[in-house]
């Protein structure tokens, strides 16, 4: 098996088994292929724009197949672009993004003070990755995991450093959007209420904000769940790297037995 999460092939990407999730063993962790239609939204012309803004619909369970991925441009401004993603397998759509684009300033404007992550940087956080699925080969083995606030195991909010081990496409440099849309996903899981193995705590989308790309191969996902007794919740989390935080997420969650 590739050391990769995608392979190219044509106009499509053939998924590893390194994108496998916690919930179906034939199904995708959605941070993978987030971060694939986050490479596509980049390639859009014109390339100096930057995400600000990505958001992912997920519409039904992303197997652990061939995938096509179609972003379009909607409205194209001078410092702005809107643009739409499809991604499909077999013929049969199975998730949809959008982004905002902004074109980065040519002059300096005034900039928020740098705010450094509160907590241990990755250097001096505990390594420990996650087991919620049987095989090594998957999601939970293809990134590297160190605890700076919380453990797997414990309940509640947790800030996790994440690396990516392995290009999301084969043969390919890892894009610093990619390190971010790859790790944001799992806001629900290192911050779960509740424990994975007996509940379900399923996000129906992800959002994030990014005013500034991260620095270097590690980005911390600093997150909280809350939720209802009417089986309703939220993951939110602030994103960080090393040295300082460059945005935010957020995941509608599905609350259940399993």
């Amino acid at each position: 098996m590739p050391d990769a999460f995608y392979v190219a092939d044509g106009d499509s990407f053939v998924s590893t088994e390194w994108t496998r999730g916690p919930w179906d063993a034939r199904a995708q962790h959605a941070g993978p292929p987030a971060a694939l239609v986050g490479r596509a939204f980049e390639r859009l012309e014109p390339k100096e724009f930057q995400v600000v803004r990505f958001t992912t619909e997920i519409l039904k369970p992303i197997p652990i197949a061939r995938l096509h991925i179609d972003a379009q441009p909607v409205r194209t401004g001078r410092r702005v672009q809107y643009a739409t993603a499809t991604v499909t397998s077999d013929g049969v759509e199975i998730a949809r993004a959008s982004a905002w684009r902004i074109r980065t300033s040519d002059e300096p404007t005034p900039a928020t003070p740098v705010e450094a992550p509160p907590f241990a940087g990755p250097a001096d956080s505990l390594e420990l990755p996650p087991v919620p699925v049987e095989a090594p080969e998957s999601y939970f083995g293809a990134m590297e995991w160190r605890y700076a606030r919380g453990t797997f195991v414990e309940r509640g909010p947790a800030s996790v450093w994440m690396r990516m081990r392995m290009p999301l496409v084969e043969g390919e440099p890892i894009a610093p959007l990619s390190r971010v849309l790859s790790a944001a996903d799992s806001g629900n899981g290192i911050s779960a209420e509740l424990d994975f193995r007996t509940d379900l705590f399923i996000n129906a989308d992800l959002t994030v904000h990014l005013f500034r790309m991260p620095e270097g191969e590690w980005v911390c996902i600093d997150a909280q769940t809350r939720q209802d007794a009417n089986g309703i919740g939220v993951a939110q989390s602030v994103i960080w790297d090393e040295h300082r935080r460059i945005g935010a997420g957020a995941q509608a969650l599905l609350i259940g037995s399993r």
